[in-house]
């Protein structure tokens, strides 16, 4: 069995099809979804979908970098008011972190809102889920102090190389591995070959990233299986053998008490 720990399938994208989104993931093993919250605005349709499916998805609540602007102080009130109400459901605070892809214009906004959210992670004994689109760096130094005092998380989509994978291992924190590995020009099957699946969970970021062969497409989380195959193959290791360590990554790390 497996867990996609990284799915957005609250999203427009699925609304006409989400009972064969679902159906298909079961099909093909995958046990638990875990829904990272985008904005104020994605909260009742990803607590909807919770509640349709609530043996199998489980909520996130954070607010996105991509989403951080002025008005950042009524969307953390919306969502700090979702992690109360809903704190038992809750397996992390995510997605949150830094996104410097697009512009940097706003990078002091990032980083006040995503030091707020792990004070809340720190606080409520969650997990953090992290965007570090061009901010690894930034956003491991932010972190590290709060890891010091016992937060613990994954570095959703994580690209980096084998230096990166170190320094977020050895302050406690897993690695999200997707569709990307799966890519003609990553060397990310090299990454986990140094470092081993010990520190790894999987994810299918979707609608986004969908792994090879199906690159370009709507991804969903039955393609978790087609990642796991990947490295499963590239490692020489059994797929139950992936299976058995990610998804034990994955309880340990979202549901320790559950």
């Amino acid at each position: 069995m497996f867990i996609d720990t990284h799915a957005h399938l609250f999203l427009p994208s699925f609304k006409d099809d989400i009972d064969a989104v679902i159906k298909r993931a079961r099909d093909a093993g995958i046990e638990k979804i875990f829904l990272p919250n985008i904005d104020a605005e994605t909260l009742a349709p990803m607590f909807a979908l919770v509640r349709r499916y609530s043996d199998m998805c489980h909520p996130m609540v954070g607010l996105h970098p991509g989403a951080v602007n002025e008005d950042y102080p009524k969307a953390l009130d919306a969502i700090e008011k979702a992690l109360h109400t809903h704190r038992e459901e809750i397996v992390a605070v995510g997605e949150v972190g830094l996104d410097f892809y697009w512009t940097r214009d706003n990078e002091a906004l990032q980083r006040e809102v995503l030091d707020i959210q792990a004070q809340w992670a720190l606080a409520h004994g969650l997990p953090i889920v992290l965007h570090t689109r061009e901010s690894f760096a930034a956003t491991l130094d932010i972190i590290r102090p709060y890891a010091a005092r016992g937060l613990r998380g994954v570095f959703h989509c994580f690209t980096g190389g084998v230096e990166e994978a170190r320094q977020a291992l050895d302050i406690g924190f897993y690695l999200g591995i997707g569709g990307v590995a799966t890519f003609k020009n990553s060397r990310l099957i090299d990454v986990i070959r140094r470092i081993g699946l010990g520190g790894v969970v999987l994810e299918t970021d979707a609608p986004y990233l969908s792994p090879h062969p199906y690159r370009g497409q709507r991804n969903e989380s039955a393609r978790v299986r087609v990642i796991a195959d990947f490295l499963a193959a590239q490692l020489h290791i059994p797929l139950a053998e992936v299976a058995r360590i990610t998804t034990q990554n994955a309880r340990t790390l979202f549901l320790p008490l559950k």
